[in-house]
C-alpha cells in the first residue's frame, strides 16, 4: 500500500506540480493550455507562494517523492463575465477563498487524496481570518469532480440547467466553511 504525504509546496515542487496540472488540462479537460484560464499553472509560484492569503498543496507519494496531485487556493472570486453577474457578487474578491487545481493523477485517484488537499485548503482559509466563504466551479465531464464535489459542498449553480445556453457548462459549488 502507498503512503501519501500531503504538504505545502514549495519551489522544488513547482516542476512536479505543474506537470501534474499541465497534464490534467490536456487530458481531462481536452482544452490544453489557454493563457487566459490557466497563467496560473506557468508561474504556480508568483500566483500561491508568495502572497500569504494563497497557497498550494501538494500530494506526494512517499515511495519515490513525486508530486502526484494538486490543490491550489487564491482570495480571486469568480469574474464576470463569464461567470453570472450575481456568482461574482456573491463571491468578491477578497472574501471568498477560491479552490484550484484539485488535480490528481489517474493512477493515484480514489485514495482519498483530493478531500485530503481540500480539506488542508479549508483549514488554510480559516487561519486566514479574512475569507467569508469557500468557492470553487467544476467541470461536469472532469473524472470524479461532481462526486467528490457534492460530498463536501453544495451547488449554488448549474451553468447548464440555471444560464441561458447553458452559460459555459460549468457547476459552482460552495464548501462549508464555519467548523
Amino acid at each position: 500500500m502507498r503512503s501519501y504525504c500531503i504538504r505545502t509546496a514549495t519551489a522544488a515542487d513547482l516542476d512536479g506540480a505543474r506537470a501534474v496540472m499541465l497534464d490534467t488540462v490536456y487530458r481531462d479537460f481536452g482544452t490544453g493550455y489557454v493563457p487566459r484560464w490557466h497563467a496560473d499553472i506557468i508561474d504556480p509560484e508568483s500566483f500561491y507562494l508568495t502572497s500569504p492569503r494563497h497557497t498550494l498543496l501538494v500530494a506526494v507519494d512517499e515511495r519515490d517523492g513525486t508530486v502526484v496531485g494538486t490543490g491550489a487556493l487564491d482570495a480571486r472570486g469568480p469574474e464576470h463575465p463569464p461567470n453570472p453577474r450575481w456568482l461574482a457578487e456573491r463571491y468578491p474578491s477578497g472574501e471568498t477563498a477560491q479552490l484550484r487545481r484539485v488535480y490528481i493523477r489517474p493512477e493515484h485517484r480514489r485514495r482519498g487524496l483530493a478531500r485530503r488537499l481540500v480539506d488542508g485548503l479549508v483549514d488554510f482559509a480559516r487561519a486566514d481570518g479574512g475569507y467569508r466563504s469557500v468557492y470553487l466551479h467544476t467541470y461536469p465531464h472532469s473524472p470524479g469532480a461532481m462526486g467528490l464535489w457534492q460530498t463536501l459542498g453544495k451547488v449554488v449553480c448549474d451553468e447548464r440547467e440555471e444560464v441561458p445556453g447553458g452559460g459555459s457548462g460549468v457547476v459552482h459549488f460552495e464548501i462549508p466553511f464555519a467548523k
